[in-house]
């Protein structure tokens, strides 16, 4: 699957804003360029200010506390824009368990819905807001 469909699965579109956290040397250079094209501007960086339509987290196993980045994503991220976080895939440096993605989403407020491979060395998880009682 190319970069363009999986943008497409993504759910991604024109005009949306994405915050993408975690940038390095090693994140899919090939997925970022079909995003923001996709999208038709670059992403926002970690010190955003405006409310975003999706965060893109590129997370390894060292990287820290995935709940509070999460929890710090969720400071921008509009009510029904979902979060990515993007690990690499097993085998590969800083792959990240996917217990470790469970576990984190409930204490920051989210439920994880799919799973997909992004290119040869990510998985992507979408995350998104978990629906409140209503009474």
């Amino acid at each position: 699957m190319g970069s363009d469909q999986i943008v497409d699965r993504m759910g991604f579109s024109a005009n949306q804003l994405i915050l993408e956290v975690g940038l390095k040397d090693d994140c899919d250079q090939d997925l970022r360029a079909a995003i923001t094209s996709k999208v038709g501007s670059d992403f926002i960086s970690n010190n955003a200010s405006d409310v975003v339509d999706a965060v893109i987290i590129w997370w390894r196993d060292v990287d820290g506390d995935l709940v509070d980045e999460l929890v710090d994503a969720l400071t921008f991220l509009s009510e029904a824009g979902p979060v990515w976080v993007l690990t690499p895939k097993v085998g590969r440096l800083g792959h990240v368990q996917a217990r470790d993605i469970q576990d984190a989403a409930p204490t920051a407020g989210l439920t994880q819905t799919v799973s997909l491979p992004v290119g040869s060395n990510w998985t992507a998880t979408k995350l998104v807001h978990r629906k409140g009682n209503k009474k």
